[in-house]
């Protein structure tokens, strides 16, 4: 590369190859959002077992629930936020150790109250991770390829949902429910020390921080070896500091539309995902299907969840995020609408298969949409804001599925009914025509900023 005194962040990393340095720090977010992805289901598999242990009824385990996912709402606004104002970097790895620990602390409760009140306690660390970490992970990815890796290391949240159940079928009948809890909190403390030792700081944080320490130089040649960088170069970023609270900066520069939009896709998609995911095996087994296919039922839904992640990315990175996003909860609702009409297990298992992929996976393109939609400044807070939104929808959706379940409705009916978030998700996704475009047929991108200076870092001493 020839010897330049101005070197532009974004687009050394947009013209770098993934190299050893990226593989590393993607594979690291990966295992993190693995043992996120663990944490969140934990209640799933030993409920029934703290159920007998404790003698509590179906309504009082639900407070458990519930305070986790409210957890993970206040994390999601908070920790987003923190990241913008403090660098990815130190927040993951708080958030990691702290839900670490938490975590850890649960498997030693003896009643309810103190159960709940770590549940909730922990999901605020839990919230935290995923906002940063696409944040991160996006940020040292090729924009060809960015939507794609994104969506990959984001799969590392579905591969932990699917582990729960294999390792309690193991770990509950041997050790009893209380290991789940010492695994999940064990394990990430691990991740969180080598992230502590490992993980950089993203590039474009640091120049719009005016960063001066040298770490700049350090990561960026370590992205791209042929960059020269010498105590009088200054390294450019494409953004400038926006003034105000981060989450203020959502509404402004012309993203109130797009940021409402995404804020209703994630809603009513997280609303259907936690259905299926939470309600799916008892409809199935209350209308006579045996224990063990209802079992497979959920596990089908998460196996189609982490193929269609993948598959979606290699499609956004074609056609872009709203062509793609939008077909794809169109789909998943017509799957959903149909599911309780299937004659034969095979062909339910395949309807099953087809939601998943498309429900589940899409949610990883709408964290993965707003990572590209928002500016550096706002980008943890962009994503945090709408999957904290999203928790509201999982929140305000459980009476509403309980309700429904309890009038005795058919699944027919019922799996009808619950189709129509879909509906109203794949709508969001196609009136984001207008506030995304894609550029040269890849993700698809914020309209740009008529007012945006970049930022600068300069190295010399």
């Amino acid at each position: 590369m020839e010897r330049t005194n101005t070197v532009n962040i974004g687009d050394t990393v947009d013209g770098s190859r993934v190299g050893g340095f990226q593989v590393g720090i993607f594979a690291l977010c990966a295992a993190c959002l693995i043992l996120d992805g663990f944490d969140v289901q934990i209640m799933g598999v030993v409920n029934p077992e703290i159920r007998g242990e404790f003698g509590l009824d179906a309504a009082q385990l639900g407070y458990a629930t519930t305070a986790g996912l409210i957890g993970i709402l206040v994390g999601a606004l908070l920790f987003s936020m923190l990241g913008d104002r403090f660098g990815r970097r130190p927040v993951l790895i708080i958030a990691t150790l702290y839900f670490s620990v938490v975590t850890l602390a649960t498997g030693f409760v003896g009643s309810l109250w103190p159960l709940v009140a770590l549940r909730f306690l922990g999901g605020i660390g839990l919230g935290g991770i995923m906002p940063n970490l696409v944040a991160l992970v996006g940020e040292y990815s090729p924009k060809r390829s960015r939507a794609f890796i994104t969506m990959l290391v984001q799969n590392g949240f579905n591969i932990g949902a699917m582990l729960v159940g294999f390792t309690a079928l193991y770990v509950i009948p041997e050790y009893g429910w209380r290991m789940m809890f010492y695994i999940g909190g064990v394990v990430p403390i691990v991740i969180g020390l080598a992230m502590l030792v490992y993980l950089p700081e993203s590039l474009q944080f640091l120049a719009l921080r005016n960063a001066r320490d040298g770490r700049l130089a350090k990561w960026l040649t370590r992205v791209d070896p042929s960059v020269v960088i010498t105590p009088e170069t200054t390294l450019v970023a494409r953004e400038k500091p926006a003034p105000g609270v981060p989450v203020t900066q959502l509404f402004k520069s012309g993203r109130a539309v797009g940021t409402s939009l995404l804020w209703s896709a994630n809603f009513m998609n997280l609303l259907l995902l936690y259905f299926l995911a939470q309600w799916l095996p008892l409809v199935f087994r209350d209308a006579g299907m045996s224990q063990t296919n209802a079992i497979w039922v959920a596990t089908t839904l998460q196996g189609g969840g982490v193929i269609g992640t993948m598959v979606l990315g290699w499609l956004i990175s074609k056609f872009g995020y709203v062509r793609t996003l939008a077909t794809s909860f169109g789909i998943g609702c017509i799957a959903v609408a149909i599911m309780g009409q299937s004659a034969s297990l095979a062909v339910l298992f395949t309807i099953v298969f087809v939601a998943g992929f498309c429900v589940v996976g899409g949610q990883g393109g709408l964290n993965s949409l707003a990572a590209n939609y928002y500016p550096t400044q706002v980008r943890s807070t962009g994503i945090g804001s709408a999957l904290g939104v999203g928790r509201l929808g999982v929140i305000v959706g459980q009476p509403i599925a309980a309700g429904l379940l309890g009038r005795g409705l058919t699944p027919a009916a019922l799996l009808f009914v619950a189709a129509l978030p879909g509906v109203i998700t794949s709508v969001s996704l196609y009136a984001l025509r207008k506030r995304v475009r894609s550029q040269g047929g890849n993700a698809a991108e914020p309209e740009p900023e008529a007012e945006a200076a970049p930022a600068t870092a300069s190295l010399g001493h």
